[in-house]
């Protein structure tokens, strides 16, 4: 990582200087485009009342953000602030979207390791979601050389809907601007606070079922383009990223809790013992382990009302969304039927005996004391 990066000043305040985030990776340029598309977008479903977002960009070069420049413009009308660091180029600040009084553009200097990077920071009351990353070098490539299509291009870094990260990696990239526009970094330093004194976060499942919706548009339009050298190599990039939406909003319920924001992992370590001690073949404990770190997205239902007229099974939108990637169907199944018991008077379906799926037994028997007979 480049010394005095925005991305090395986050990654240095995780952990020791030579650690990264857990949910550090790399990604394809194609990758970063639907990750940051489903983010925006997001904004313009944002209520229209209180605090609209502080948005800050890096585009790496003016040419970048022409292209983004109409799309924009939509956002700006949901944004408080768009401040959006480039090196300038013909036409950067030419933009009809660059004259509203909203959007700041940066030119950055030639030397300014912002110039590698690829940012995107929203913060609201509502809404906090960020992607943090920055270009491979010619030397990191090997010696292949950088790709010559453009979608190939790599990026290092991570992305994000932990709050506080998010008001970290705002902090830093307004203290960055400093030296170029004094007066903004005033502006965005007050704009900074007054995000920070409410907390109104949403649940961030429309966001997360928006991403993993975005990246599988991509992976269609793979199929459509002949000039790609490695489409297996951005597919798999491409679902990785479908995978990790769900571990991320995972990891928000578990930050959500202030008693034990730690639970998922516990539970995750009872299962994998419980598979060993029942000897599950690997790819049943490897499920079992998804459903272990995702189980917190739906919260078991009480016990099934036996003077109701029939067990009914709620769709739970959460639960829905994991049924947006094959690979977690089966999954979502296992979560969805964790509250059920063996006795037919768990939720939500009242399923009883050897109908209940063995790992949706399995992660309901982590709680201790808990009656299933």
């Amino acid at each position: 990582m480049l010394q005095g990066s925005i991305l090395k000043q986050v990654v240095a305040t995780q952990g020791e200087a030579d650690s990264t985030p857990s949910n550090f990776g790399v990604y394809y340029k194609n990758t970063l485009v639907a990750l940051c598309h489903a983010l925006e977008d997001f904004i313009l479903g944002l209520p229209g009342e209180g605090l609209k977002p502080l948005v800050i960009t890096a585009f790496q070069r003016g040419k970048w953000y022409l292209q983004e420049a109409d799309r924009y413009a939509a956002i700006a009308d949901q944004a408080e602030q768009i401040v959006i660091m480039a090196s300038p180029e013909a036409g950067f600040h030419s933009h009809p979207t660059s004259q509203r009084p909203n959007v700041a553009l940066v030119d950055l200097a030639d030397d300014d390791p912002v110039n590698q990077e690829w940012h995107l920071i929203i913060l609201s009351p509502d809404y906090s979601a960020m992607v943090l990353c920055q270009e491979l070098s010619d030397a990191d490539y090997g010696p292949a050389g950088p790709p010559t299509v453009d979608l190939e291009r790599k990026f290092y870094g991570l992305w994000s809907f932990d709050r506080p990260l998010v008001i970290q990696a705002a902090a830093l990239a307004i203290a960055h601007l400093g030296p170029y526009q004094p007066d903004l970094q005033a502006h965005l330093q007050t704009l900074w606070q007054q995000q920070q004194q409410q907390n109104n976060h949403r649940e961030v499942t429309p966001a997360v079922t928006q991403v993993v919706r975005y990246l599988q548009q991509q992976r269609d339009q793979l199929l459509d383009d002949p000039s790609l050298s490695h489409p297996q190599d951005l597919d798999q990039n491409l679902a990785s990223n479908e995978l990790q939406a769900f571990l991320r909003m995972a990891q928000w319920v578990d930050r959500s809790d202030p008693l034990n924001p730690l639970a998922a992992r516990e539970v995750v370590e009872v299962l994998e013992i419980m598979g060993q001690l029942l000897d599950l073949p690997a790819w049943q404990v490897q499920r079992l382990r998804l459903a272990g770190w995702l189980h917190r997205i739906a919260p078991a239902s009480p016990a099934v009302d036996s003077s109701a007229a029939g067990p009914a099974c709620p769709l739970v939108p959460a639960v829905q969304s994991l049924r947006l990637m094959p690979r977690l169907r089966a999954v979502a199944t296992i979560i969805a039927h964790q509250g059920e018991w063996w006795n037919g008077q768990g939720s939500p379906a009242g399923l009883a005996g050897e109908a209940l799926p063995l790992e949706s037994r399995l992660l309901g028997d982590r709680q201790i004391g808990r009656a299933h007979v």
